[in-house]
């Protein structure tokens, strides 16, 4: 059964590129070209025609569009379809469905067990969750 594009998940070199456009778009930048995407890569740099291959793969799993660069001739601009946040919630409601029979309780609990929570954070975790509330 093909999975849809909300069933998509980003293989790590996927999610590296990913996080480089949502990191430009954050900076309030469009889009960015392959040899930009290659230019945030610490060293050694990925080929260009690895980079090429994965917004390939990026765009036919409808992550991210392109367009031709204004007088760039060949050059195209990739720009994220999906939100980091929309991506996100995406993984963590897969994560709750798949490990916790779609129980957030039990999410959460698992993680307050296994992470070194401080009493500062739970503090915060609680305001937060006050404030979503009021």
């Amino acid at each position: 059964m093909k999975k849809t594009n909300e069933e998509r998940q980003l293989t790590k070199a996927e999610m590296e590129i990913m996080s480089t456009l949502w990191d430009n778009c954050a900076e309030g930048k469009a889009g960015m070209t392959t040899h930009e995407i290659i230019e945030r890569y610490p060293e050694p740099k990925p080929a260009y025609s690895t980079i090429a291959t994965f917004l390939k793969i990026l765009t036919n799993k409808g992550f991210i569009a392109s367009c031709k660069q204004e007088g760039g001739g060949k050059t195209f601009v990739f720009m994220p379809l999906v939100s980091r946040e929309e991506y996100t919630h995406r993984v963590m409601k897969e994560v709750k469905t798949t490990f916790f029979a779609g129980s957030l309780k039990s999410m959460l609990s698992f993680f307050a067990k296994q992470e070194d929570v401080s009493k500062e954070d739970l503090e915060e975790i609680w305001a937060l969750i006050e404030n979503h509330h009021s």
